[in-house]
């Protein structure tokens, strides 16, 4: 099964459905037309190959990263680049 996240007009993530491994190549158009559900959705996965991170409720995607990222914690917290995380900064 392939996940796939639905954002709203701001990129936040709204809910994470999955697809059947057939449709994978067409998630967008398969959630969006062939159920009906409309929208924007963006493949995501577990392991982080896919948009760095597992796309969760709350979660930005953003289009120049092409990545999810979390929600930032409250405190002293820089975004990772890399991992598209944030790390507390000390």
């Amino acid at each position: 099964m392939a996940h796939f996240a639905r954002v709203d007009d701001n990129y936040i993530v709204q809910e994470v459905l999955t697809v059947p491994d057939s449709q994978e190549h067409r998630g967008h158009e398969f959630l969006s037309m062939d159920l009906g559900l409309g929208g924007r959705w963006y493949q995501t996965s577990y392991n982080g190959r896919i948009r760095k991170n597992y796309a969760g409720i709350g979660y930005f995607f953003d289009r120049n990263r092409n990545a999810f990222i979390p929600p930032k914690p409250e405190g002293n917290f820089v975004l990772n680049e890399e991992t598209c995380r944030w790390e507390e900064v000390k």
